[in-house]
């Protein structure tokens, strides 16, 4: 080795990195990104948005990563990077038609989808096949105690503090656990307002601080639940779902070959997992056209869940989805956090909500989503932290965005195939709940 490559081994190392460059590399990419933005020069569409959005993801998440007490009990740069982005809407930092140019990219544009899609895919990929099938069967009843306890802790509040039982379940407790605002308050003040013979706006005007609030409270509670799991280490999987024995664990051990073929990047097979995510993607659409009742999502975990557990792919594909999926969490997950800020999260809407006694009903509904899906997960042998967060925390949080920042913020991505049942399958059940219920007050 020379001493030319001698030093520039050195000075590769030394280098501060932000993105994968060297510091100053970043700071003149995001100086001509900047300077574009504010010139009215951004492009429109995602070669638009997603240097913008990497210059913010990437500061604000080095920011919350090494923010001490942030780090330590809030998320670290999860929830900096969300209600940061969001700050930058609420006091108008940016420009409108940037601002509109990301909006548009998460919702119009698709990569909120694009995202998932390579998350749902990619994780129940890379999953075993038998702790698949074996943990499945144990989540719904995980999934019932946290709706069941955190409906009940509300209702014992409500009636406490005078704000009334019905009303704070009702109100506050179903939306909450409703799978989100698209999929959740806005059909759930639909029927509310056939129901009650009220206004629908009325209705969703409610609910939506109520969804805000309990999403931003679901972010810090998954934050907690990690560090808690670093504490008390027995409670946790540290990213896995189920309990297994020694023998167990050694029974579900993947061959190593599979392993060293899985780990090993392949950019031919990273575009094929692209190609396999998406068209899932496609078949779920397809299902939830024929039958509306079920949401898209939904119908893509059950069909990429059927495939995993009946092995009808190649491990080759298997492969493919899971290093594009690790791809997209690796590299993409900041400026999805960014989009979450930017798009959906409304700091003036949780400001509003922000009364001692609406504060306490929302933290009651997520406490008790919290501790009944991690007790009932823990009866079914699955570990409590892991448990609490999929079938608790991703039901009261706001849908697949929420999902996305709990998981983020908990640092246990791996788990998204089980926060989108809790969101989907979940949601959609308490939309049926919430039908049922409203005829008999």
């Amino acid at each position: 080795m020379t001493l030319q490559q001698d030093g520039a081994n050195q000075e590769k190392k030394q280098t501060f990195q932000l993105f994968g460059i060297a510091w100053y590399y970043f700071v003149l990419f995001g100086a001509i990104v900047l300077t574009a933005v504010f010139l009215g020069k951004l492009p429109k569409g995602m070669i638009g948005a997603f240097p913008l959005m990497i210059v913010i993801g990437t500061i604000y998440g080095k920011l919350g990563d090494n923010a001490p007490f942030i780090k330590t009990f809030l998320g670290g740069g999860a929830i900096v990077t969300i209600f940061g982005s969001a700050a930058l809407v609420t006091f108008k930092i940016l420009p409108e038609a940037a601002i509109k140019t990301m909006q548009n990219f998460m919702a119009d544009e698709g990569f909120l989808d694009f995202y998932i899609a390579a998350l749902i895919t990619g994780s129940i990929m890379g999953m075993n096949r038998k702790l698949l099938i074996r943990s499945a069967l144990r989540y719904f009843p995980a999934l019932a105690g946290g709706i069941a306890l955190a409906l009940l802790f509300v209702a014992i509040t409500g009636a406490v503090t005078g704000y009334g039982a019905k009303e704070a379940v009702f109100f506050i407790g179903i939306p909450i656990m409703g799978g989100g605002m698209g999929a959740g308050a806005v059909p759930l003040s639909r029927i509310f307002s056939e129901s009650l013979g009220k206004p629908q706006g009325e209705m969703i005007g409610i609910m939506i601080p109520a969804v805000a609030l309990g999403n931003a409270f679901a972010i810090i509670c998954g934050g907690l639940l990690d560090r808690l799991g670093k504490t008390a280490k027995s409670l946790s999987g540290n990213g896995k779902l189920m309990q297994t024995s020694a023998e167990a664990i050694k029974e579900l051990e993947p061959d190593p070959t599979y392993i060293k073929a899985r780990d090993t990047l392949n950019l031919t097979q990273i575009a094929a997992g692209l190609f396999i995510a998406t068209s899932f993607f496609a078949f779920g659409a397809l299902l939830n056209k024929a039958f509306p009742a079920v949401h898209s999502y939904a119908w893509m975990i059950l069909s990429v869940a059927l495939v995993k557990a009946f092995g009808l792919f190649p491990q080759k594909f298997e492969i493919c989805c899971y290093q594009w999926f690790q791809f997209v969490m690796n590299n993409l997950t900041g400026v999805l956090l960014v989009g979450i800020g930017i798009g959906y999260t409304d700091l003036n809407q949780i400001a509003t909500a922000l009364t001692p006694q609406y504060v306490a009903l929302v933290t009651v509904t997520v406490l008790g989503a919290i501790i009944g899906a991690g007790a009932l997960g823990k009866l079914v042998s699955f570990y409590p932290i892991e448990s609490a967060i999929t079938a608790g925390l991703c039901m009261a949080n706001m849908g697949g965005t929420g999902d996305v920042a709990v998981l983020s913020a908990a640092r246990r991505m791996e788990l998204m195939p089980f926060a989108q049942v809790s969101s989907r399958l979940g949601g959609a059940f308490i939309l049926i709940f919430s039908s049922l219920a409203l005829q008999l007050v």
